[in-house]
């Protein structure tokens, strides 16, 4: 049977016809049901399932997401973003204890940096486990890796396992703050889109980039939320390429990068491995 437009109601076809043309779910985790945010997260499960994006709050800036172990999810993340496999992203974790079934050859002051900063806005860089099935693009070898500190982030990592996850924008551009920010960027290149309301709190500085694929005391790549004065309580040998020391909750943040998307350069002049949340 067809519906009929009735004065002064939305016509049911053309709302069908918009529906189509969205593409896309968008779920509201804002609120306290926890019906609806249970709802969200396993059409966020599914889609990843599928193979498909997701966009999520995290506790930086919102992130594009897909399936770690999927070559073709992640080239998804990368066409979505235009963004070149010579610039992989990292891949969220929703535990602490995962760092070390993914990552190889650990130096002592990477874990030190890890137990105390995770789940917070640290990505560190190490030697991927050799045996590991993945493809984040031009790696060499390497892997970043991040626990979010973030509930409905890492509620989601718990459903689906690592994701690779960079910022929720189209490379070069602002990184997305808020939902609709991610949406107006990203549009149907994305399946599902969780709602977790404006982010910022950290003054929108993205996640903090430490890198030890190359020097066991670490070499900052990217400056973010977490400041070089605070990594150097716990690793006083520290390398900062950034030259940022101040924490950005202590005056306005400037990432180096377009909209801190991007990071320092190592003294060779190469760049870092990954960039993302």
């Amino acid at each position: 049977m067809t519906k009929t437009a009735v004065p002064g109601e939305p016509d049911p076809g053309e709302a069908a016809e918009a529906a189509v043309e969205i593409g896309y779910q968008r779920f509201d985790c804002i609120g306290d049901d926890p019906a609806s945010v249970a709802e969200a997260c396993e059409a966020a499960r599914d889609a990843i399932t599928d193979g498909e994006c997701i966009v999520l709050p995290t506790d930086t800036v919102y992130g594009i997401g897909v399936d770690a172990f999927s070559a073709e999810a992640v080239q998804r993340l990368l066409d979505a973003k235009k963004r070149g496999r010579d610039m992989p992203p990292p891949v969220l974790i929703g535990e602490p204890v995962l760092f070390r079934t993914l990552a190889v050859d650990v130096p002592a002051t990477a874990q030190a940096l890890v137990d105390r900063h995770w789940p917070g806005a640290l990505t560190v860089i190490c030697r991927i486990q050799p045996s590991l099935q993945m493809d984040l693009g031009d790696t060499e070898g390497t892997i970043a890796l991040r626990v979010p500190d973030h509930e409905l982030a890492r509620d989601i990592l718990r459903r689906t396992g690592p994701l690779a996850v960079s910022s929720a924008n189209i490379s070069g551009q602002p990184a997305a703050l808020t939902c609709d920010e991610a949406i107006e960027q990203l549009g149907d290149s994305v399946s599902v889109y969780l709602d977790g309301g404006p982010l910022g709190g950290l003054g929108g500085a993205p996640s903090t980039i430490v890198d030890f694929t190359r020097y066991e005391d670490g070499e900052v790549l990217r400056g973010g939320a977490i400041g070089g004065d605070t990594l150097r309580e716990t690793a006083p040998s520290l390398r900062d390429l950034t030259g940022m020391a101040q924490d950005p909750q202590d005056g306005p943040w400037s990432g180096s990068g377009p909209n801190g998307e991007g990071s320092g350069r190592r003294d060779d002049g190469s760049e870092p491995s990954s960039v993302g949340a």
